[in-house]
């Protein structure tokens, strides 16, 4: 492990944790993998005890992880849009500009993340530079693009007035579209594997199964899971059952790591 990594610019506070497979320097290049953590895009961190049973199932499975911490909203600064999505994109560049020190494929980078860090995934994964999303710097000589995508129990349908925007949908209908991860949804999506519990009373399982429903649509590669009794914010090892089989089988397939 690597600890509190600094990836953002100086004056940042956020860090990420970096988690390497076992012998990982002798091997050929690893694929990667963002950990994009959830909270109500107000709280939560890196090395939550769900971030660590994710870290440890993609490191153990030939990942190397890149754990994150971003811009969360406070009382001072509720509106933090775009600059939580901008961090994640800045993940994926510093991942690319580090790729032979961490020994790493920059050609194969993934993302999972959970409720909040769930939607900022799905938008990472389907928001390219003619999206007007990616932020001019740091690292800007390196694509924020991503290979493949993890959505656990996001909410995508954005019904309802978001704190992180900074306004209502009255006030700002353009920001919300932004916002709004069907805007940007095309045939240059990566693939997605997309977890909920039945039982969700924060997220409603429609929001996967209506995301499923506009993947097909678009012609996206994915696999909607829908975990029966499981309420919200499990890890990879719910009781109901043990999603690490699919989740690795899934990066493996599309990631194709070198090993």
């Amino acid at each position: 492990m690597e600890r509190d990594v600094a990836y953002l610019p100086e004056a940042r506070p956020e860090k990420a944790d970096l988690y390497f497979p076992p012998n990982s320097a002798s091997a050929k290049p690893w694929p990667a993998v963002i950990i994009v953590h959830g909270g109500s895009f107000k709280r939560g961190d890196k090395a939550d005890p769900r971030e660590l049973n994710i870290a440890g199932t993609l490191a153990g499975g030939g990942f190397v992880v890149m754990s994150i911490n971003y811009q969360l909203m406070t009382e001072a600064k509720p509106d933090i849009w775009p600059q939580n999505l901008y961090d994640c994109k800045t993940a994926v560049r510093w991942l690319r500009k580090n790729a032979a020190r961490l020994n790493l494929d920059p050609d194969h980078v993934g993302a999972i993340g959970e409720s909040a860090g769930g939607h900022l995934v799905v938008l990472l994964a389907v928001t390219g530079p003619e999206a007007g999303l990616d932020p001019a710097g740091p690292y800007g000589e390196f694509s924020c693009r991503i290979q493949a995508a993890v959505d656990m129990y996001a909410p995508i349908r954005m019904t309802t007035d978001r704190p992180m925007l900074g306004k209502n949908q009255s006030e700002a209908p353009e920001l919300y579209r932004q916002a709004r991860p069907t805007t940007h949804l095309d045939k240059s999506a990566p693939p997605f594997l997309i977890f909920h519990g039945t039982a969700d009373k924060n997220v409603s399982p429609d929001h996967s199964t209506y995301w499923a429903e506009q993947l097909t649509k678009a012609g996206i590669d994915h696999q909607l899971v829908l975990v029966e009794g499981a309420g919200h914010s499990f890890d990879l090892q719910p009781p109901q059952r043990d999603l690490r089989p699919l989740v690795l089988s899934f990066l493996h397939q599309y990631l194709r790591p070198a090993n």
